[in-house]
């Protein structure tokens, strides 16, 4: 008897999408930051991120157009200065 042994079908990877805390803790990305991206980061609705706009009490971001945009390295001082001013009121 003959066998004729055929490779299964190969499916493409699934692109897997990286979390951005995680390129943060890495490394700064290599892009500015969406105002969705900042709500993945902190874990918040982005509703509050628009709401720290409006109110200036969330990490800076400017305007490019109509869009808003982040500077990774704002969000890394705004973090950083959260840790001291909560670790200064306890």
């Amino acid at each position: 008897m003959y066998f004729q042994l055929t490779e299964a079908p190969v499916s493409a990877p699934t692109p897997v999408k990286a979390d951005p805390r995680a390129t943060l803790r890495g490394g700064l990305p290599d892009r500015y930051l969406t105002p969705g991206d900042i709500a993945e980061i902190f874990e918040v609705p982005l509703e509050t991120v628009y709401q720290w706009r409006k109110k200036r009490t969330g990490p800076p971001g400017f305007r490019i157009g109509r869009h808003v945009r982040y500077d990774p390295a704002d969000i890394r001082a705004y973090v950083t200065e959260r840790k001291h001013a909560d670790r200064d009121a306890a």
